[in-house]
């Protein structure tokens, strides 16, 4: 699996191939995301296999505190991974939920998301396996999305919505260079579920603006 997302990555770096991809599709839109490799990870849209590997972690209490769309066992999990795929299909699909698989281990230890909204802003978030937290993968999660928005689907905006009790998570967005844009307080995140949430945001001026 690895060598053929490795490869797909080389064809997806080549800006014709991929502006042919944009053109293929009605209205300049598209349907599938591409790979993009980090460090340590490669980030690519879900398969159906992908489903236990998620399980693993998405039902863990210590993984859900800090999201809003919470999966009670690996049924809907399984559930969750084929709407995804079914979806990669739809032209008019706007959110992409990518898996992040280890390139060591080719485990699946993440998944990450965009959704492109009516604004034409663009929305990310991340999530790692709890095992894995303090090592790394989620400021490369949040810089690889960054990178996919801005240098791939020439997003103009992207934030991103973090509870304020998940310090982890806000200091990653300052990490990787989002600025706090503004607070609410008491924001729905869920069935009788209300928390303080804070929005960090990055324009592509921003973006390009960033020291390599």
């Amino acid at each position: 699996m690895l060598a053929r997302w490795i490869c797909q990555i080389r064809v997806a770096q080549d800006l014709q191939s991929f502006q042919s991809v944009l053109n293929w599709v009605n209205m300049n839109t598209f349907t599938i995301l591409p790979p993009v490799a980090t460090p340590h990870l490669i980030l690519r849209e879900m398969e159906f296999n992908d489903g236990r590997e998620l399980s693993r972690y998405m039902v863990q209490p210590r993984y859900q505190k800090y999201i809003t769309h919470r999966l009670k066992d690996e049924n809907e999990v399984l559930a969750f991974v084929r709407r995804n795929v079914v979806g990669q299909a739809d032209v008019r699909r706007r959110i992409f939920h990518l898996v992040a698989e280890e390139i060591m281990s080719g485990e699946v230890v993440g998944d990450t998301f965009l959704i492109a909204h009516n604004d034409h802003s663009h929305e990310i978030g991340w999530g790692v396996h709890p095992a894995l937290w303090r090592m790394g993968f989620g400021v490369e999660l949040g810089r690889a999305m960054l990178s996919l928005a801005f240098e791939r689907i020439n997003a103009k905006t992207v934030w991103c919505k973090v509870m304020t009790s998940n310090v982890a998570s806000s200091k990653l967005a300052g990490r990787i260079g989002m600025r706090l844009d503004k607070k609410q307080a008491r924001m729905s995140v869920g069935p009788g579920r209300v928390e303080d949430i804070e929005i960090y945001r990055m324009t592509s001026d921003d973006y390009f603006d960033l020291p390599y």
